[in-house]
């Protein structure tokens, strides 16, 4: 196990061995309404993670992680508690559909590559975390290096010069170069053009003919050939702030230790990652006939190991996924869990059923959570410098559409929402460059005046909401 100093993203993480499961149910009541068993069956989860790493090694290696199906229709809020659990928790996540995978021998997405690109995810998420460390020390380093280029340094007159001549000349260049620095910071020099070296790539990217082309290799040959071949740089001319951009880059890279990132990614991967595997719904049953078709049954043997246990290869290395945490999620329309091979079903031993959304739900979830829609449109138009408003019937009555729509057409969940907003605030979003200072109440009748054409047509209802 790598050992290294937490960055502050980590400490917080520790500190999550406050949270009870009872406020981690709460603070994701602040983004998902409704669906309490949902939340606590995370929050039982994540618990139960914080509680495995107080335990001695021996027994911890031996404590595995209750891996969860979640069973609801779509737009309930199955991906959002996943996805804010890893938010909260400061874990790297990833959500794929397990519709996507193709049993092994076929060509396609294989199920390790879940793995691998977990990985990656990790490798930004720490990446982005030492870059706000050293962003500071990158952007002084490169204002250095960009006036070493305004101002080469003055070659001596002389060979040998009193040391009097000596030492006025280098206090003039002092003095030069901090003006220069005064001007570079003020945003003077701007526009002035510079030459700077600039690393050259070799070769032209390699189109990825299929999911298993280069990114599913174990040696991945655009990496290897700068290293074969080394990397030459040209000469660039720019203006003097995308120079600077580009050295606070250069000098990003050059700071941050990418073997300590890449260890610490596969630790954080293998003790708190979540993969959410969506749709295992899809590939639920047992297929007796023959045809083209890729079985169903296979792909759940593949995905076995993985939710299993079992060491994946990587471009970083070798990574245990004994304790990953695996959240699954389908509808369940036709399928049921139990259609499952009983290996996989036995690795899900925690079953929650989300319930479909209500009217009183739809209202709650325009209005509650910290990023609701009509919070995300009110700034929105703000932006423009129109004010928004809603009366408290206008939401019922949005609430009313969407309810109404999911019952007669696909039920959607709260995703229906999104639609009908869009139809309600089309006029109002259109005009708004031109209606800059203006206050909008957006009330009932203005939501039935909206809708009214689309809802009194089923067949275009179908279409449209």
């Amino acid at each position: 196990m790598a050992i290294y100093l937490p960055s502050t993203a980590e400490e917080e993480q520790l500190g999550l061995d406050e949270l009870t499961p009872r406020e981690i149910v709460a603070e994701l009541d602040k983004h998902v309404i409704g669906q309490k068993d949902a939340k606590r069956a995370v929050a039982i989860a994540l618990r139960n993670r914080m509680r495995r790493q107080k335990l001695p090694s021996d027994l911890a290696e031996e404590v595995i992680p209750k891996n969860i199906i979640m069973i609801g229709p779509t737009g309930v809020g199955k991906t959002e508690i996943a996805r804010r659990l890893a938010k909260l928790a400061s874990s790297p996540f990833l959500k794929v559909e397990a519709s996507k995978f193709t049993e092994v021998g076929y060509v396609g997405r294989d199920v390790e590559s879940m793995v691998r690109d977990l990985v990656e995810i990790a490798i930004d998420n720490i990446r982005a975390e030492k870059l706000e460390d050293v962003a500071d020390r990158a952007e002084l380093n490169a204002e250095e290096r960009l006036l070493d280029i305004l101002l080469p340094p003055a070659a001596p007159a002389h060979p040998e010069p009193g040391f009097a001549l000596e030492a006025s000349t280098g206090d003039s260049h002092s003095r030069t170069r901090e003006k220069l620095r005064q001007q570079l910071r003020e945003g003077k020099l701007d526009e002035r053009t510079v030459e700077i070296e600039v690393r050259e790539k070799n070769f032209p990217s390699f189109e990825i003919i299929s999911n298993q082309g280069v990114e599913e290799m174990d040696v991945n040959i655009k990496d290897m050939l700068p290293n074969i071949f080394g990397q030459r740089t040209k000469k660039r001319k720019m203006t003097v702030n995308e120079a600077l951009e580009y050295l606070i880059q250069e000098e990003e890279q050059r700071l941050i230790d990418m073997d300590q990132v890449t260890r610490m990614a596969i630790d954080r991967v293998e003790d708190a990652g979540i993969i959410f595997l969506d749709e295992i719904d899809k590939i639920a049953g047992r297929e007796g006939g023959h045809g083209p078709d890729v079985s169903r049954e296979g792909v759940q043997r593949d995905i076995l190991p993985i939710v299993e246990g079992t060491t994946v290869n990587t471009r970083y290395g070798m990574v245990r996924t004994d304790h990953i945490l695996f959240i699954a999620a389908g509808a369940f329309h036709v399928s049921k869990p139990s259609d499952l091979i009983p290996e996989l079903q036995g690795r899900f031993p925690i079953r929650v059923e989300l319930q479909s959304l209500t009217m009183e739900d739809f209202i709650r979830i325009l209005t509650e959570p910290k990023s609701s829609l009509v919070k995300q449109y009110t700034a929105l138009l703000e932006t423009e410098g129109v004010k928004l408003e809603f009366t408290r019937e206008a939401l019922e009555e949005v609430a009313r559409f969407a309810f109404r729509v999911n019952e007669g057409t696909e039920n959607i969940g709260a995703r229906r929402l999104h639609t009908i907003m869009e139809r309600v605030l089309d006029d109002i979003s259109f005009s708004a460059p031109d209606k800059k200072g203006e206050q909008f109440t957006v009330d009932s009748d203005y939501v039935r005046n909206m809708l009214a054409n689309i809802v009194k047509d089923q067949d275009l209802s179908r279409y449209i909401l």
